[in-house]
């Protein structure tokens, strides 16, 4: 009898175990609200660009797919200022003046990175909550 019981406990935890898909595209509506929750794992997972910044823009964390296309490694970046020590070609109004001024950002821009490449054509969504923890830069680039 006791078997029984202990099968029956252990059951339910096995059943919690949760498994969380990764987004797939950059324009899914729950980006924000994963992006959240996720481990630097799972950002590192993703095939494109995350660019996770404190609510200053120090860079907490550059995930693997940015780093390559970029031609930066992480540890270059994380803990450095985005706008200013990393990306100034984004240091504009239309990318960091928005985040600096806006309380509440979900917007994708189509933007030409210039800094350390040739020019590159990407399209940027831009993520920001009050209530957030982070604030985010989704690189997506275009063929």
């Amino acid at each position: 009898m006791g078997s029984p019981l202990h099968l029956a406990s252990a059951t339910p935890a096995l059943e919690t175990v949760e498994q969380r898909s990764l987004p797939t595209t950059t324009n899914d509506p729950a980006l924000f609200v994963w992006l959240e929750g996720a481990s630097a794992e799972e950002l590192d997972a993703l095939s494109f660009g995350v660019i996770a910044m404190a609510t200053d823009a120090t860079v907490e964390h550059y995930n693997v797919a940015e780093g390559k296309l970029a031609g930066l490694t992480p540890s270059r970046v994380t803990g450095r200022h985005f706008f200013n020590a990393v990306a100034p070609c984004m240091n504009n109004f239309m990318v960091a003046h928005r985040f600096a001024t806006e309380a509440e950002i979900d917007d994708t821009i189509d933007y030409v990175l210039t800094l350390r490449m040739s020019p590159k054509k990407v399209r940027l969504r831009l993520l920001k909550r009050p209530a957030g923890k982070r604030m985010y830069l989704i690189v997506e680039r275009k063929a």
